[in-house]
């Protein structure tokens, strides 16, 4: 989600609106005795019927494990929803000892470690982790990739083949300006305003360049560049980006990589203006994972999720965007609303207009907005879907396929 909301919300103090910070950051969640039982009574369901139990899922081969599935780039306090505090949002998908890891918001290395990824005695997280894969590169998405890329010769174990690391290239112009006839703001950087990933971690390596330095020659530390091999996704063949950032309708998936038994495709989906937004699907011979990024109900999703076993959906909550655009003046109201409206997918829409025509066995909700919001409202999801309805939660493991 755009860093808009924390924008909002700092303009919202400011103005010493009616709606309190407070109370907005407590989004729509219930902050009842009654809704936190509910949510308590919610989550030792799942716990008896062994959902998201990292120890039933180690039984599997390939197996989905959530990170992180809080959304946007604003912390918000879990008071509200009575239960663990959510990270920035960050999905991996394991297939034997392999990591490969989607996302990569505030605190995904310690997630990491903390699902026990690592490996051996040294659980440093990436020892495991073949592949880092970016949906696109809002903040909320990329926030611990510059401490990643900065540490990684240190926290890769014995870990000697490298890692990959895909996501979006230069788009090549720049976003339209919303609403129309709203002077443009100063372009920011503009000898390269758009860098893809490729061109992002370059400037990291130039911000690091002093303790590079100082580890590479004084500690004999690898190069993360030698370390991490970048690729900007070439979507050439499919489409040259506009102003307005709508995808188009793609006859067939992208290839990815193939990595041993696990092949990755993906797709453009509509997170408008940004541009090209990723999703991905992971193939194994145990079955199928879909991660949608940041999207609003799009066709491509649909088709690249088809029969998955697994698709891990954005959810924001329409009644949150309403309390937060109530706290904007009229003239940012509009353009906040449209975005959160238009480029996300609403608790309304994801079972009933996503999961339910790709034909999925399990929704997972992830990159939850707002992050503390009360279980009972994403549970509503469950309308007009009719396989299994997962409300994600940090390090959940599911299995895939049998154990």
């Amino acid at each position: 989600m755009c860093d808009v909301v924390g924008r909002a919300l700092a303009q919202a103090q400011g103005r010493g609106t009616g709606l309190s910070r407070r109370s907005l950051l407590r989004g729509v969640g219930a902050t009842t005795v009654a809704g936190g039982v509910a949510a308590a009574a919610a989550r030792a369901a799942d716990a008896q019927s062994g959902a998201g139990s990292a120890a039933a899922a180690r039984r599997y081969r390939t197996r989905l494990v959530l990170l992180g599935t809080a959304g946007g780039p604003v912390i918000l306090p879990d008071e509200p929803r009575g239960g663990g505090q959510r990270f920035g949002v960050s999905t991996a998908i394991v297939y034997g000892d392999h990591v490969y890891v989607v996302d990569l918001g505030n605190g995904a290395h310690l997630r990491l470690v903390e699902a026990g990824l690592g490996d051996g005695e040294l659980n440093t997280g990436f020892a495991n982790v073949r592949g880092v894969l970016f949906t696109h590169l809002h903040s909320d998405h990329v926030a611990e990739w510059p401490a990643v890329y900065a540490t990684g010769s240190m926290n890769v174990g014995g870990n000697q083949d490298g890692i990959e690391v895909f996501g979006p290239g230069d788009r090549g112009s720049l976003p339209r300006v919303f609403p129309p006839g709203r002077p443009a703001p100063p372009v920011i950087n503009p000898d390269d305003p758009t860098p893809g990933i490729t061109g992002m971690t370059g400037y990291l390596r130039q911000a690091f360049a002093a303790d590079l330095n100082d580890r590479t020659r004084d500690s004999n530390f690898t190069d993360p560049e030698s370390l991490f091999r970048l690729h900007d996704i070439d979507i050439s063949p499919y489409w040259t980006v506009d102003p307005e950032g709508v995808p188009p309708r793609l006859e067939r998936p992208i290839p990815v990589w193939t990595d041993g038994d696990v092949r990755v495709t993906a797709t453009l989906v509509d997170h408008h203006p940004t541009a090209p937004s990723f999703a991905y699907r992971f193939d194994t011979p145990d079955g199928s994972i879909v991660v949608s990024g940041d999207t609003t109900v799009s066709e491509n999703l649909i088709d690249l999720a088809r029969d998955a076993d697994y698709l891990v959906h954005e959810v924001i909550d329409p009644l949150f965007v309403e309390q937060l655009v109530a706290t904007l003046p009229p003239e940012q109201a509009e353009p906040v609303k449209a975005h959160l409206l238009e480029s996300h997918t609403t608790i309304e829409q994801v079972g009933r207009d996503v999961a339910e025509p790709a034909g999925v066995r399990h929704l997972v909700l992830s990159h939850l907005v707002p992050s503390n919001n009360d279980l009972r409202r994403w549970r509503r999801a469950q309308d007009g879907f009719s396989g299994r309805l997962i409300v994600g939660e940090d390090l959940m493991q599911l299995g895939v396929g049998r154990p």
